[in-house]
């Protein structure tokens, strides 16, 4: 139980990461690519980080 409750707290911090990433430091993408990366964030949470991070991170 406590197990999950750390998962359901890193998923929400992690989706919340990628939206504030692509709205405030990542300005170079579409509105359609934005738009695609927060519904991967909100449906595939963690593993939806991961492919932003190592596939749509602009450094």
């Amino acid at each position: 139980m406590v197990l999950e409750e750390i998962w359901g707290i890193v998923t929400l911090l992690a989706t919340i990461w990628v939206i504030y990433d692509v709205f405030t430091n990542n300005r170079m993408l579409s509105t359609m690519m934005k738009i695609i990366w927060v519904l991967a964030a909100l449906l595939f949470g963690v593993l939806g980080a991961i492919a932003y991070y190592f596939i749509g991170k602009k450094r």
